[in-house]
């Protein structure tokens, strides 16, 4: 099963992805993180790339998924279409859809980061809470226009954990509550509030908050 983690800066891709994998090992399923090519590249080089270099970057991010060894679960730490869009975003270069969008064809289920985490500044390539709300709120509007489905992931700690594993049980056709109506996979269709949905989300399922 591949499993794309998608969000704007800051949102706990990487934490989630690592609590995730320790999860499927616990169970004694195998499972291979790709980590992003991004923050490498900005650790490397000392800067955030230009618009010419973006193309490379989401070249060699969706290269780690091809490359990833068999197992029963791949947990992609971002995509090319995280890359399309902060291209689209903060360059205005909308020239990476077609690459980014033909990819995440690959993927079972995405999940996507709700905006319910404190903004921390953590390293060059990081642009403050308003570029992250604008990238939150264009990837949502990509997905949707492509109709890519998504889960969002919300809550702190282990509970954002357990709404991951929620979705993808469900994805998997095993919902955790079968009995239950699986209202966590509502989704904001007119706006990306984080305040507002987080909210409601936890209103419709109270157990994530246990």
């Amino acid at each position: 099963m591949k499993i794309a983690l998608l969000g704007a800066e800051c949102t706990g891709k990487t934490t989630l992805a690592r609590a995730l994998a320790a999860t499927f090992v616990a169970r004694g399923q195998s499972v291979h993180c790709t980590s992003e090519v991004l923050r490498e590249w900005c650790d490397q080089q000392g800067r955030t790339p230009q618009a010419s270099e973006q193309i490379a970057i989401a070249r060699a991010q969706a290269q780690r998924v091809r490359d990833a060894p068999r197992c029963d679960v791949l947990l992609a730490d971002t995509t090319p279409l995280l890359t399309a869009v902060y291209s689209d975003v903060l360059l205005g270069d909308t020239s990476l859809y077609p690459f980014a969008l033909a990819h995440h064809a690959v993927y079972d289920l995405t999940l996507l980061m709700g905006l319910d985490l404190p903004w921390v500044a953590d390293g060059i390539q990081r642009d403050g809470p308003l570029v992250q709300n604008q990238v939150d709120a264009r990837l949502r509007e990509v997905l949707q226009a492509h109709d890519l489905r998504f889960s969002l992931v919300y809550g702190q700690n282990t509970q954002r954990c357990q709404c991951a594993l929620a979705a993808i049980e469900h994805a998997r056709g095993r919902p955790v509550e079968p009995h239950k109506p699986q209202r966590w996979q509502w989704v904001c269709d007119k706006c990306s509030d984080a305040q507002c949905e987080h909210q409601l989300f936890t209103a419709l399922l109270p157990s994530a908050g246990k």
